[in-house]
């Protein structure tokens, strides 16, 4: 072997670790996916051709290697204690107070807080600049050796950076949260419900299992990413504060939460908070609370240890997502597909500041499997305004007087059979025209990402239902004022209102168009695809199946969808009535040319011409993408009025700002 390729080699290695840290760590990738992907096969080449050329930290050798017997345990040089625990504003003051005290200081002290990641501890040792060694955080004293599971995520750095700003320690104990961000965690589990395997119960969960497999090639195949938060053992290199660790964690190659505050008095973590806890849904990962650090690291060493934990942190948690209560009892709810959901009546329980009076129980397995009675009590779990769902039931509080749920054999609401087919999960009404049905079609007809229609509340499309007014979304259109100004709570003024919503939104999009539709397995993103690649809703009613197939992101569960909702005459003669009464479909030309194709735009503040929802909508008819959270990726930031901290940090790292009217202007079509 020639001494040119070795070099080529060894050069490669260097540029994909490069790129990596750009990319992971910095939101600043300097090359496209494509040119990262020829480097690597590059050097996938040059190893195959020369084995002896593997080197352990190559940035090839991620995919994991053959399963272990078992876990070796390994001691933490420096213990991982765990951290003490406030709910409130008073118990956080009381604990600047007691630091304050045991420092003998009457003046402010300096914290650093970053988000308290919900995931899962460990700590990776490097030795010379190079990973050899990684370890759960186990009882804070012991923990399970993951080095191979680790060394699959793409965050980790196998080799630091060698950098003039930092010196690499001779032997670096780095303190890490290994998590799995909330998108990713949701495709996981639709992937493991697709190949009827069990769904994990929470992203946390699905980290652990992840981390904890034998076969590290399973551990390659799972969302991980990490965020480093602290330091063990580190020897050659003193620091002076946490801050400073954090940025030369940085430096070396580690992602270090990007939303920490730094060098804060006690008052404003306060307010920091408040600010994380307000807009915690916003974040594309679940983090419990923030934790709390003296930022002087001889301050630390002088506050010393209790028992298991450090006098100089504190984790300031969150109010709890999670409670216990009893299931009243279990009813079935039928959607506008008619499937069938079981849901929970519970005594109502405070969970995370909102009161919870109903849990979904998702289908007729997911009962069974975990046993749910009417009667139990139940551990409940809410994330976001989501629907809360039971976690699982606490047996132990079990009297005999608990209750099994049996799906029924027919509609609750129309009579109808129920039906569950071979290869799906769910139990579904064969009514077509079920009532229920009938309802909620309307209400996803008539909502903000389809039609559209201001007013039409689900009051309303109860009694249009009930009193035979409506039968199919279509009938909406050949409503009259004197009709609906009869209804319950309407009036005159009421009822032109309606008229003039209804009026106003017979212009729509062809992507919205399609959406509305309530076609099984299309949703916004897959509606615009469709919108997209066929331009008109002619030219898409006619697509095979082959046709829609061959579209990127249209699988053969959509096509066969899709195919089977426009073949269907009543689906088709309610299109040529909405026609008839005037709904005009307006050009996709504009959405075509995907104007705004690879460019990542953030909303903050309120618009006044349109919901955010629409305003995602403009921007992914061009081709771009809505994201929740500011990077260096980030193109532009939407500001509306009364925009939040997001605007902060677009200017912070010189992202473009548009206002409302350059944002229109940006997107519009025609």
């Amino acid at each position: 072997m020639s001494e040119d390729i070795r070099k080529r080699a060894a050069e490669l290695r260097e540029a994909l670790h490069r790129h990596n840290y750009l990319y992971y760590v910095l939101d600043e990738p300097e090359i496209s996916d494509a040119e990262y992907d020829r480097l690597m096969q590059e050097l996938i080449a040059l190893e195959t051709a020369h084995p002896e050329l593997i080197e352990p930290d190559s940035p090839t050798q991620r995919v994991g290697a053959l399963p272990l017997e078992k876990f070796e345990t390994v001691a933490h040089t420096i213990p991982m204690l765990s951290l003490e625990n406030a709910f409130g504003k008073e118990e956080v003051l009381a604990f600047d107070q007691r630091v304050r005290r045991f420092l003998n200081r009457d003046w402010p002290l300096v914290y650093t807080a970053e988000p308290k990641m919900d995931g899962v501890a460990v700590e990776l040792v490097y030795e010379n600049g190079r990973l050899v060694e990684a370890s759960t955080r186990g009882d804070g004293y012991t923990g399970e050796l993951i080095t191979l599971n680790i060394r699959t995520i793409k965050m980790v750095p196998l080799v630091l950076l060698d950098t003039v700003s930092v010196t690499i320690p001779s032997r670096l104990e780095v303190r890490g949260e290994v998590f799995i961000p909330v998108e990713a965690f949701k495709q996981l589990n639709k992937e493991r419900l697709d190949k009827d395997e069990p769904a994990f119960a929470n992203p946390r969960n699905a980290a652990a299992g992840s981390l904890r497999q034998l076969d590290s090639r399973i551990t390659a195949t799972r969302p991980l990413d990490i965020f480093c938060y602290g330091v063990g053992m580190v020897t050659d290199v003193e620091f002076a504060s946490h801050w400073e660790i954090l940025q030369s964690l940085k430096a070396l190659g580690f992602r270090v939460n990007p939303h920490i505050k730094a060098r804060a008095t006690i008052e404003e973590i306060l307010v920091y908070y408040k600010d994380l806890l307000d807009r915690r849904h916003e974040f594309p990962y679940e983090m419990d609370g923030v934790v709390i650090k003296v930022d002087d690291l001889a301050l630390q060493r002088k506050l010393g240890e209790k028992s298991r934990s450090p006098r100089w942190a504190l984790a300031y948690k969150f109010p709890a997502t999670q409670e216990t209560t009893r299931v009243v009892k279990i009813d079935v709810q039928v959607g506008r597909t008619g499937a069938l959901t079981p849901v929970a009546h519970l005594e109502p329980v405070s969970v995370g500041g909102v009161t919870v009076s109903r849990a979904t129980l998702h289908n007729e397995d997911e009962i069974k499997k975990k046993d749910i009675r009417m009667g139990d009590t139940v551990l409940i779990q809410r994330a976001g305004d989501v629907i809360p769902e039971v976690i699982k039931v606490i047996t132990t509080k079990r009297t005999g007087v608990e209750q099994p749920f049996r799906m029924p054999a027919t509609c609750p609401v129309c009579g109808a059979k129920v039906v569950r087919l071979e290869q799906e999960a769910v139990s579904r009404c064969v009514n077509a025209n079920c009532p229920a049905q009938v309802k909620e079609r309307i209400k996803h007809f008539a909502s903000k990402g389809a039609f559209d229609i201001d007013g039409m509340g689900d009051k309303l499309v109860g009694q249009m239902v009930d009193k035979g007014l409506v039968k199919s979304y279509a009938d909406l259109f050949f409503l009259d004022k004197a009709t609906t100004a009869g209804l319950e709570r309407m009036g005159e003024k009421s009822a032109q209102n309606l008229m003039d919503a209804m009026a106003k939104s017979k212009q729509i999009s062809l992507a919205r168009f399609v959406y509305a539709l309530g076609i099984r397995h299309v949703g916004e993103h897959i509606a615009h695809v469709l919108a997209r690649t066929f331009e008109s809703l002619k030219a898409l009613m006619a697509a095979t199946a082959e046709e829609l197939v061959a579209v990127d992101e249209i699988g053969p569960q959509v096509s066969q969808s899709v195919r089977a909702f426009f073949e269907n005459p009543e689906n088709q003669r309610n299109i040529e009535r909405m026609v008839e009464a005037g709904v005009t479909l307006e050009t996709e030309e504009g959405a075509t040319k995907e104007t705004l194709a690879g460019k990542t735009f953030v909303l903050t503040g309120a618009l006044d011409s349109m919901m955010r929802s629409q305003a995602k909508a403009r921007i992914e008819a061009l081709g771009g993408k809505v994201s929740s959270s500011v990077s260096r990726k980030t193109a532009y930031v939407v500001a509306g009025k009364d925009p939040g901290s997001k605007l902060d940090k677009a200017k912070e790292i010189g992202i473009k700002i548009l206002d409302e009217k350059e944002f229109i202007e940006m997107t519009r079509t025609k």
